[in-house]
């Protein structure tokens, strides 16, 4: 049986603006909300001692695809401004939606730098056949690069 990704944690400016983002946008829940302290071992971030504030979300899936938030207390991290390119190192996450056009919008209202606005287009899926696909794509309030897709039948 091959690893699992469980959970991708983010480093964030303001978790709590970061965790409204994801529940407003795409309908995930908070799964937990806590300080926590880096023993400076393990984390390849801050040092020995610092505080963080840790927000992890789920979708419907109890143990896969869940977002982890983390935002420093103490000291405060200095972060830069947010992108709009991507650049090596930066993932980008791909969404499937059920309303690809409403999940725009909602980023949006959110906030969202919208870099591509829904459009048509046609893809060769896995095996072999074409899927017709509505795609859009935007950043996230800390420059987190989102690629949503609905699958049209």
């Amino acid at each position: 049986m091959a690893d699992a990704i469980r959970r991708t944690s983010l480093m964030v400016r303001d978790a709590e603006a970061a965790a409204r983002w994801y529940e407003a946008v795409f309908g995930m829940t908070r799964a937990m909300d806590t300080p926590f302290t880096l023993s400076g071992e393990q984390l390849a971030a801050g040092e020995k001692g610092d505080r963080l504030r840790l927000v992890i979300l789920r979708g419907e899936h109890d143990q896969l695809g869940m977002i982890g938030l983390m935002e420093w207390l103490a000291p405060r991290m200095d972060a830069p401004e947010p992108p709009t390119r991507i650049q090596f190192g930066q993932p980008v996450f791909v969404v499937a939606a059920a309303d690809c056009r409403a999940t725009v919008e909602r980023a949006r209202a959110a906030g969202s730098c919208i870099h591509c606005e829904p459009r048509d287009w046609t893809v060769t899926g896995f095996d072999g056949t074409e899927q017709h696909m509505v795609g859009a794509s935007f950043f996230d309030l800390d420059g987190y690069f989102f690629e949503v897709n609905e699958r049209i039948a």
